[in-house]
């Protein structure tokens, strides 16, 4: 295995001569398995190995004894360790995430500070190939693009998985052949979470029951898909090398040449314009991207507002994706008369009820992060359902059967695009009280008709 794991660290380039790797030890088997095969090709690639845990705050003296385990092993091996204690329940409220969402954060900020304290070591993370078939079936089930369904990259922003090519049972074997102990997470083995279900359930269900082969053929297909991705955006960015317009705070593309590409490359032409423009494409969606190529078959001068306050426009000849100019003046708006919302904020009482009231509503005051505004919808307009899934005010106007000429004029209270109350309907299910809330954001408003949601 270990000639295995060596071969694909140097066929994948993820470490030179001379370079600090930091390895991700939680003290599980994978990791204990990746901290020991590193330590043991140091001295034939040249490398440096140090390691970091990082003690989440939760699993009480289990995650006590994971961090002592994990000290004593790197003593034994000879392996610099940091132990690092993060807040993960704390964080996850102050900021409305999952303890899964949290603690993947924290542990990442904790290994790239100590990645920066090391002038620029590389992270070593233990995913194998287990974990690669279920981080692509995941994204398969949440809607993901071709990127995300090619899976996790050996090697991405100073980030390596040298085990990738491994199955969960050549690790289990490694460690037996070696002698080495680990400590097993008891939230691993529990059904809660959707990635531990794909884990425990469905991607074991696949192998015993549909076909053997089943992770093999998954990653292959990953595999694939990940070649196309690169592929077709690589023609994307040909096609804007020679038909795009790049000034400094907006990109264009004839509409006549976008409307000639394959789909899928006008779409990718698309992203690669929205991710140069805002830096980043994490926030962008397919339904994004369909939106704005809505907009070759509008009229000259309609328009969407994208995130990264970035908007996209038709003109007479090109599609433009431009930062938005806050001080650009905007005349001919006809006025609309809104309600004037009285705010108080008050402290949530054990208890508390809350009546059905036409005009007032309550929300979890720790939730909202932004400013809040009352204004008619916006394009990009969206309410939170009771699944958790989101609705854009417009498909829910429709649902609803509100009439056309109406829709303009129904108040909105909203946090940038995320609409917490469409007054006299339904407020946001994402920002309701729960038993969680410590604070509470009283709204009171006049105005609209209530349908008591």
């Amino acid at each position: 295995m270990q000639k295995k794991v060596r071969d694909y660290i140097s066929s994948c380039h993820m470490l030179e001569e001379g370079e600090q790797v930091i390895a991700a030890v939680s003290g599980g088997a994978d990791s204990v398995c990746l901290l020991h095969l590193l330590v043991g090709l140091r001295k034939e690639l040249h490398i440096g190995v140090s390691a970091v845990h990082v003690h989440h705050g939760i699993r009480g003296e289990e995650a006590d004894r994971d961090a002592s385990f994990t000290e004593e092993l790197c003593r034994s091996l000879g392996v610099p360790c940091l132990v690092v204690r993060k807040d993960v329940p704390g964080y996850a409220a102050r900021h409305s995430m999952s303890l899964e969402e949290a603690g993947r954060y924290l542990r990442y900020e904790a290994f790239g500070e100590e990645a920066r304290r090391l002038g620029g070591a590389k992270i070593a993370v233990a995913h194998h190939s287990g974990d690669q078939a279920e981080t692509i079936l995941h994204n398969l089930l949440r809607g993901s693009s071709l990127k995300g369904l090619g899976g996790m990259e050996p090697v991405r922003d100073g980030i390596i998985r040298p085990l990738l090519t491994c199955s969960r049972e050549e690790i289990l074997d490694y460690l037996g052949q070696n002698g080495l102990t680990y400590c097993e997470d008891s939230t691993n083995a529990g059904g809660d979470y959707t990635r531990n279900r794909l884990r425990n359930v469905i991607i074991p269900q696949l192998v015993s029951e549909i076909n053997h082969g089943a992770v093999e053929h998954i990653i292959r297909a990953g595999d694939m898909i990940g070649q196309a991705d690169a592929y077709i955006k690589k023609a994307a960015v040909r096609e804007l090398e020679v038909h795009g317009q790049w000034e400094e705070e907006r990109a264009g593309m004839d509409t006549d040449v976008l409307k000639e590409l394959d789909g899928i490359v006008g779409s990718y032409v698309i992203m690669e314009m929205i991710t140069r423009l805002g830096g980043s494409s994490k926030d962008i969606t397919s339904r994004h991207v369909a939106l704005v190529r809505e907009l070759l078959d509008k009229e000259v001068g309609a328009r969407l507002n994208l995130p990264y306050a970035l908007t996209a426009r038709r003109s007479y000849t090109k599609l433009w994706i431009e930062r938005e100019n806050k001080s650009t003046p905007v005349d001919n708006i006809p006025e609309i008369p809104l309600p004037t919302p009285v705010f108080t904020v008050l402290e949530r009482e054990k208890h508390q009820k809350f009546p059905e009231n036409e005009y007032t509503k309550w929300f979890d005051y720790d939730k909202i992060k932004g400013t809040l505004s009352v204004r008619t919808r916006q394009t990009g307009d969206y309410i939170t359902l009771r699944d958790g899934k989101r609705k854009t005010v417009k498909s829910y106007m429709i649902d609803e059967k509100i009439e056309r000429e109406l829709r303009d004029g129904i108040p909105l209270l909203a946090e940038g695009n995320h609409v917490l109350w469409i007054v006299g309907y339904r407020i946001s299910e994402y920002y309701k009280i729960t038993e969680e809330t410590k604070k509470i954001l009283q709204v009171q408003m006049d105005g609209g008709r209530d349908h008591g949601r």
